[in-house]
This record gives structure tokens, sequence and C-alpha cells, in this order.
């Protein structure tokens, strides 16, 4: 009855609700940076459109509001990466662009959340600690030395403590794209959390510009 009152009711604004349970990884590791790129060079090489065109892996340094600017590591380290997994694989790499062949182009999207409300925890993270407490509270209750206690519940601890990570307010969104011209013929993003320490490895910086020598024309004409 209580339930069947309350949807009864309106509302001038829609009721929040959550989204079902899902999982993200954190990259906080070169090797995670290998792991993404032996996936995206599975997924090129998978993909009929381009498994057997010459592909061009583009350098991360782009031009952008009259300034130049450098990926950060990541982007010069998964280049790096992408293009020894797609060689191993018998994908065909080059150096320079080719009249046939299509471009791999990288992109990184740092997002910063300011305002986030309540988190949830990690799944069981409630489940374990109740049974923790209680796990530690037998040897109180039956050995001669309390110290004791902590043996049951660090155990359990060491044993799901490495599949725990908090959130964290810092993202990237890693986009992957093969062009030819105008036309893409790949895509791919993937989305992961990052260590906030870690923002300037993934967002691009400002490269500054030797200044220019002035130049003053010489002429024999009066």
């Amino acid at each position: 009855m209580l339930s069947g009152c309350f949807y009864a009711n309106t509302s001038q604004t829609p009721i929040a609700t959550t989204y079902p349970y899902s999982e993200q990884q954190r990259m906080q590791a070169a090797q995670h940076w290998e792991v993404l790129a032996r996936h995206e060079a599975a997924g090129i090489l998978a993909s009929e459109r381009v498994r057997f065109r010459d592909l061009h892996i583009l350098a991360p340094e782009h031009a952008q509001y009259g300034s130049y600017y450098s990926g950060g590591e990541f982007e010069r380290g998964f280049r790096t990466l992408l293009t020894s997994e797609l060689v191993s694989r018998g994908g065909s790499v080059t150096t320079q662009p080719r009249a046939n062949g299509a471009t791999v182009q990288i992109d990184v999207e740092v997002v910063q959340h300011r305002d986030r409300g309540y988190t949830r925890p990690p799944f069981g993270a409630y489940t374990a600690l109740a049974t923790g407490i209680a796990v530690a509270s037998f040897p109180i209750r039956h050995w001669s030395e309390p110290g004791l206690a902590l043996i049951p519940a660090g155990i359990f601890a060491d044993s799901v403590g490495g599949s725990w990570t908090p959130t964290s307010n810092e993202e990237i969104i890693v986009t992957t794209q093969i062009v030819e011209q105008d036309q893409i013929l790949y895509s791919s993003s993937n989305i992961y959390y990052i260590n906030a320490g870690d923002r300037r490895q993934y967002a691009p910086h400002r490269v500054p510009q030797a200044p220019r020598t002035p130049t003053i024309s010489i002429t024999d004409t009066w």
C-alpha cells in the first residue's frame, strides 16, 4: 500500500535513481597501458575494413587554439606499445603515410568530476567488514591473548584486499580511430579511473615555442 501511494503522487522534478552495478578498471601502471594496446591491436586486426591496410600511427602532437601541444607520457607510451602489438601480430605499420593506407589517431580526454555525491563502496565491503568483526570477536571470548583476535581478520583482509580499489574523481576516455581521408574506418573508446596525481601523464601540455628571429630585408634599390 505504501509503495502504491508513493507512485500515485506527482513530482515537479524527476526522482533520482541509480544505475545497475558495474565495474570500471583503474590505470596506474605502464603494464596497464600494454593491456589496452593489446586489446586495441586485436580489435584493429579483427576488423575487415582495416586488417590489410598500411597503417600510420600519428605522433601525439597537435596544434590547438594557435598553440603547440604535445601528448603526455601515456600517449607516447601507448603509441609505441600499439605499434609493437600490431607488428607482432602481423599488421602493416609504416613510418610515413602512404597513398592507399590509413591513419591511426589516438585521443585522450581527461575528465575531472568536481561535485560527486555518495559513491557506493566496493561490492561486498559491508559484508566483509561484518564478517571480520564477527570472526575477530571469537578469539576474544575463547583465547587468552586478545591480540590474537586480529589474526583471522588479517588473513581475510589479505585474501580479498587486492581486488578492492577506491573510486576516483579523475577518469580518462581513450579513443583509437583509423581514418582514411574524411572517413572513419574504425573507432574504439575505453574509460578508466586514474589517480589524481597521474593527471599530467594523460593530459596534453603546451610546448613552449622558441622566439622567432626577426628578419630584415636588404635591397640595393633606392
